[in-house]
């Protein structure tokens, strides 16, 4: 392996052309300079360099000229490690929660924003159901979470309403009360709007089944789109290709709300709450 050290020195004595000018910029004696390239030379059992008959002039051999190439590669690309280490050491990471059933590419765009502002940010995102970020707030796994949940049912550091609204494909039809049961595309079990979509149907007497199910907010989306169910969705998280229910009771709002592990905020997490108070709409 070569030494980058000895490397460096290579292309010193190259670039300067004499030993001495060498010795002179990098702090060390000709003499020492001269060893390093010898012992250089030695290892990869080529002559690098040549001396003029005076000895003052120093030119490279072309295996000299040939490893000096590769040599300066070398030390830029170590330099570029070094930097990019220091640089992600110093950056200061956010654990964020961001519910499963949050549009991922709204997100991506509303994090790439805050890290275009403040790029010694690092951002860690885990996805999950709202319970489940929830407990990873309280198990200190995340720093903050958005969490889809009932209206003023806890503590935030912001919280918006969120308006829903049934939706289902553009070529299905909504059974009548007297006919066959609503069938639902629904997330799993704990999603404020499964909740919402059944407790609704249940206090208007009208019967339901679950057709389909996925933690993914695309593949309920797709789901409906090709007529597998009707679900309940956000007003913003209807596609071209849905249609709103009209004739399916009225649903309540429900909120998104971002709360904190009940510590204090260091200056960065504080900067992302900010910026998420003014990105967010729903």
């Amino acid at each position: 392996m070569l030494d980058l050290e000895l490397l460096k020195t290579l292309v010193c004595v190259v670039d300067e052309g004499s030993f001495t000018r060498a010795g002179d910029r990098v702090h060390r004696t000709q003499s020492t300079v001269s060893q390093q390239v010898r012992r250089l030379e030695e290892r990869v059992g080529r002559t690098l360099l040549m001396r003029d008959r005076t000895g003052n002039q120093v030119t490279a051999t072309e295996h000299g000229e040939l490893l000096t190439h590769y040599a300066r590669r070398l030390i830029a690309l170590s330099q570029e490690a070094q930097d990019a280490l220091a640089s992600d050491v110093s950056r200061v990471p956010i654990r964020i929660g961001v519910p499963e059933d949050f549009c991922a590419k709204r997100m991506a765009s509303i994090l790439s924003g805050f890290v275009k502002a403040r790029p010694d940010a690092r951002l860690e995102t885990v996805t999950g159901m709202s319970g489940d970020l929830q407990r990873k707030l309280s198990g200190g796994e995340i720093d903050i979470a958005l969490v889809k949940r009932e209206p003023g049912s806890g503590p935030s550091l912001a919280a918006w309403p969120e308006s829903l609204v049934w939706v289902r494909g553009r070529q299905v039809e909504v059974p009548s009360e007297e006919g066959e049961p609503v069938p639902l595309a629904l997330f799993p079990q704990g999603c404020v709007y499964r909740k919402r979509a059944i407790r609704t149907l249940d206090q208007s007497k009208r019967s339901w089944r679950v057709a389909f199910g996925s933690h993914s907010l695309t593949g309920i989306q797709a789901a409906v789109a090709s007529g597998l169910g009707i679900t309940v969705l956000p007003t913003t998280a209807v596609l071209p290709e849905h249609s709103l229910c009209f004739d399916l009771p009225r649903l309540p709002p429900t909120e998104l709300a971002l709360v904190g592990a009940g510590g204090a905020l260091n200056a960065v997490q504080s900067a992302l709450v900010d910026f998420l108070r003014e990105a967010v709409t729903v």
